[in-house]
């Protein structure tokens, strides 16, 4: 679901590095300066979100030392896995990937809720999910694309079986979509722009708009991370609310969209398009998405079936234990 996104926190003095961002806390006490909490994001519009805070020097407003560092998505994922990050912006479906081979993770902050930049494109000719039986479709297998072409499926009366899943890392769809060995693909933004753009006639006929909740983009923090230091997770979420509030005010949108666009290389007009496609959550939307429920609307019950989903398709071989995945309390604190 994503070429997928930002983080930092500190004092008074900033040090920038080549794919991280780091704000570091100094001053005047004899106490040891905290090292500062490790966080992976990546080409996600709810994750480049980040950015905003980071070169308003929000973490270091907040007193909360921070190291962002930017990868493409599943390097980021392995990253975590590997003990590298101590929280790492994740689909809710991918988080529990993760944690099935030994990496857990809690998600405290979830961040949005695709709004259409997961997509399901047909190459010239195919209009509908109908035209996609008996046709390939090239999606990366066990990903949350894969749940969404599974949904539309569903959705339109049919199974995985009327269709043949050709394995492509969802960076190299547009690509493969356009040297027709496919006939549609799944892919997120920017990869799903990208095809759109690249293949005249292209179409996309489903979309994550059609399945609100589909999937959740989060925060997941090592256990052990969050444990040992949810107050400067708190901090964290605090400035991840006044971002939200700086990307939802009209009168400084067109400056959030202005950073977050030079961040990945994008125009700011088109980089409009990629956020409206994505549902980023106000503090009280996200309450109501952090309750425990069944279904799309919460993700604990978007989770569930997540879960069921890796298992059916030997993502994994056990279900996981959704209710050890998630900590709604720092939102509610909020």
């Amino acid at each position: 679901m994503k070429t997928l996104m930002s983080k930092i926190l500190g004092g008074v003095a900033a040090a920038v590095f080549i794919g991280s961002s780091l704000i570091g806390l100094q001053g005047c006490s004899s106490e040891e300066p905290k090292e500062p909490l490790i966080l992976g994001y990546s080409d996600w519009p709810g994750w480049v979100a980040w950015q905003v805070g980071i070169e308003k020097g929000w973490f270091e407003e907040e007193g909360v030392p921070v190291k962002f560092e930017w990868f493409d998505y599943v390097a980021s994922m392995d990253a975590f896995a590997a003990g590298k990050l101590d929280a790492v912006s994740m689909t809710n479906g991918d988080a529990l990937v993760t944690g099935s081979t030994g990496a857990k993770s809690v998600m405290v902050l979830v961040n949005d809720y695709s709004n259409g930049n997961d997509m399901v494109i047909g190459a010239p000719g195919i209009e509908s999910v109908k035209d996609l039986k008996g046709k390939k479709v090239g999606v990366e297998i066990g990903f949350v694309g894969h749940l969404l072409l599974l949904t539309a499926l569903e959705d339109n009366g049919m199974s995985e079986s009327d269709v043949t899943l050709v394995n492509v890392p969802t960076n190299e769809t547009p690509q493969v979509l356009a040297s027709g060995q496919v006939d549609a693909i799944v892919a997120w933004q920017p990869n799903s722009g990208e095809a759109l753009k690249l293949v005249p006639g292209s179409s996309a006929i489903y979309t994550s708009a059609d399945k609100p909740g589909l999937i959740y983009d989060v925060l997941a923090a090592s256990p052990q991370s969050y444990s040992a230091r949810r107050d400067d997770y708190a901090k964290v979420m605090k400035v991840w609310y006044r971002i939200v509030d700086y990307i939802k005010d009209p009168a400084t949108f067109d400056d959030a969209i202005a950073i977050m666009a030079s961040r990945v290389g994008v125009e700011p007009a088109e980089y409009k398009s990629f956020v409206s496609g994505t549902n980023i959550l106000t503090l009280e939307e996200a309450k109501k998405h952090m309750a425990k429920g069944d279904g799309f609307s919460s993700l604990y019950g978007s989770s569930v079936i997540s879960d069921q989903f890796n298992v059916d398709n030997q993502v994994y071989k056990t279900p996981e234990d959704i209710s050890s995945y998630y900590d709604p309390s720092l939102t509610n604190e909020m």
